[in-house]
């Protein structure tokens, strides 16, 4: 039996390396990983810090890339690695481009498609874009769908998804934390923060770049202005236009660290450390429930619903009085705080990886 792994971005990366060192303990597959190197520097950071064996790497990065350059260019390449390997299923994570393109090559070449974390919806294809396009096209042609929870699940069978074709795994985020994450882990950064409430930051989303962006970087210097105990650490993603953005709002502000995006290591033990998150990303989600950190989302939705329902994050949108005031609410409301930071992790038990693998080789013994 054989499984082709394909991803190309620094979350994809963190999700799926749990699951790639589970198909490598087993006998009976032969794993092979294909990169695309939709993210190039950051994706190697996560591959090195995972120890992962790659067999291919489509090197597809290349500066300003439209969305239209990656999915030509990984349906171009991708197609002569299923033509040369021939596997038996290939494996796909989320919403991204590269997953979209890799699903869609592998549906033209008749080949079975896994999508690990399936059933994630707004059902506002603008919100997030173009995830949301993503993941509802991959999972039109998905023929094993590991849905990370019950929620997930029903949003697949409400599309007349099959029953015997999904499976409630977790999410790998998890996998991946009780990996990374150390209770003595210290450095430069922390010691910055010493006796003073660290948020940690994160803002890359398209859909936020512009004035959105500025809206949220707004409120947190306004929050600053206010409270001398808070300090802020935004790893800035490579984005050009992001980092524009933060320098001009953060960049004389000596409340504020912008660093270089973090390894997957290094961000999950900051996070650990954190008071509270204050993202627009998705993964992140995921993984601050896990360590009893309150969650700001600074989007107008999210297909991550498990955690607002648990309590657990809270979607503040990107206006800056609405960003201000939850800021500081958690701030300075304990019971508040409490509540958001104790509440019922929803998104597993650090099993989802091996779940997974079992799923897959029954499913291809089937086969």
């Amino acid at each position: 039996m054989k499984l082709l792994s394909v991803f190309g971005t620094r979350p994809e990366a963190i999700k799926m390396c749990p699951v790639i060192k589970e198909l490598e303990k087993q006998t009976e597959i032969e794993s092979i990983v294909c990169l695309t190197g939709q993210h190039e520097e950051m994706l190697n950071q996560v591959i090195e810090r995972f120890k992962i064996k790659v067999n291919y790497n489509l090197r597809i990065m290349k500066k300003n890339q439209s969305l239209t350059d990656i999915t030509c260019n990984v349906l171009m390449q991708l197609g002569q690695v299923l033509e040369n390997e021939k596997p038996d299923m290939v494996l796909v994570h989320g919403d991204t481009s590269t997953s979209f393109a890799a699903a869609l090559s592998a549906f033209y070449h008749h080949i079975p498609v896994g999508h690990v974390e399936a059933g994630l919806r707004t059902y506002n294809v603008q919100s997030p874009y173009p995830e949301e396009f993503n993941r509802q096209c991959v999972d039109m042609i998905t023929d094993l769908f590991f849905a990370p929870t019950e929620y997930a699940k029903e949003q697949l069978l409400n599309e007349h998804k099959k029953q015997s074709q999904i499976f409630v795994t977790g999410n790998t985020a998890i996998d991946a934390l009780n990996i990374t994450v150390e209770t003595s882990y210290y450095n430069t950064n922390i010691e910055w923060c010493e006796n003073h409430k660290m948020i940690l930051l994160t803002a890359h989303r398209r859909e936020n770049i512009g004035v959105p962006m500025e809206r949220i970087f707004e409120a947190v210097n306004k929050i600053l202005d206010k409270y001398s105990d808070v300090r802020v650490i935004y790893p800035v993603h490579k984005n050009p236009k992001v980092r524009q953005i933060a320098q001009k709002y953060f960049g004389n502000n000596s409340k504020v660290r912008l660093i270089e995006p973090l390894d997957v290591y290094d961000f999950h033990n900051l996070m650990n450390k954190s008071y509270f998150i204050l993202t627009d990303s998705g993964g992140i989600q995921e993984e601050a429930p896990s360590l009893g950190k309150p969650v700001l989302v600074l989007r107008d939705s999210t297909e991550r619903q498990e955690g607002v329902m648990a309590g657990t994050l809270k979607v503040v949108g990107t206006r800056t009085e609405q960003v201000y005031c939850e800021i500081e609410r958690l701030l300075t409301d304990k019971e508040e705080y409490s509540r958001m930071s104790h509440a019922t992790n929803p998104y597993g038990d650090g099993y989802a990886s091996k779940r997974i693998v079992e799923i897959i080789k029954e499913y291809l013994k089937g086969k």
